[in-house]
């Protein structure tokens, strides 16, 4: 089925990011495709004229997809914007086509944040993928994330196994065992979201902003705390990221998301 997908969009450019840290078991990138499970089926994405070829698809993975993919992002009004700015003019120019990619569960969500926590990308993907492995459900060729319910039964002994520090295994478990309603979250405002995820332990401001951004695309997330998002505030900018935050106002979620693969990516 061809999901549509307005242009400019590059596939590859866009999903970058499940191939820059590694292979990815949840997001496979397999003969120029994308494969994830979703709802017990493992589905493939690939680039098609005017969007994306998905198959097998159906509503439930339609709007899966259209997350993944970053449907939610209204890019036309940020690229507008973008072209009058330093260095996001250049930028975006040579990104021409990339729209980020979203998580679409939010409990995957956050436990790819707490893996991420003081470590290396490579090394958090790393533990990822044995969590993936070992407590997902295999399809053909990729791994359907662990369910929260799943997690939430396993025990400390279990993640640290698998690579996962004595501290950061107690947050995952805590996280899946929690009362918190993730999927609740979508419906309450930005700082709320924040309170509610930071009370949490284990769950920090850097978390709960790549919450906003990464999984809710929130327009005004800004992961100030993030050390890529820091660099390009000093280095491209010369500027705190504080700073850096307020200039790039109401577009600081794209901003961070295009500043960080423009890093990434040569042109």
């Amino acid at each position: 089925m061809l999901l549509r997908i307005p242009d400019p969009y590059d596939f590859d450019l866009s999903t970058e990011r499940f191939r820059a840290f590694g292979t990815d078991l949840a997001n496979l990138w397999h003969e120029d495709g994308l494969h994830r499970v979703v709802g017990g089926r493992e589905i493939r994405i690939e680039a098609a004229a005017g969007g994306v070829e998905v198959t097998p698809c159906d509503a439930g993975v339609e709007a899966v997809v259209r997350k993944l993919l970053g449907a939610e992002f209204d890019l036309p009004p940020f690229i507008g914007w973008a072209a009058g700015q330093p260095v996001l003019a250049g930028i975006v120019s040579r990104l021409a086509g990339f729209r980020p990619p979203l998580a679409t569960d939010p409990f995957e969500s956050l436990v790819t944040s707490i893996t991420a926590q003081q470590v290396s990308l490579f090394a958090a993907l790393a533990i990822r993928n044995r969590l993936t492995e070992r407590f997902g459900e295999r399809g053909e060729l990729a791994y359907a994330f662990p369910a929260r319910e799943r997690v939430a039964a396993v025990s400390e002994d279990e993640l640290v196994a698998l690579g996962f520090s004595r501290r950061k295994a107690e947050y995952v478990i805590g996280l899946a065992r929690s009362d918190l309603d993730l999927n609740a979250l979508a419906t309450l405002d930005d700082d709320e979201v924040r309170a509610r995820l930071t009370a949490v332990r284990g769950l920090g401001p850097w978390t709960a902003e790549w919450f906003l951004a990464r999984h809710l695309a929130r327009p005004r997330a800004w992961p100030a705390g993030d050390l890529g998002v820091r660099k390009a505030a000093e280095s491209l900018y010369g500027l705190g990221v504080h700073e850096l935050g307020r200039r790039l106002d109401p577009f600081q979620n794209l901003s961070a998301q295009y500043l960080l693969t423009g890093m990434r990516v040569s042109g």
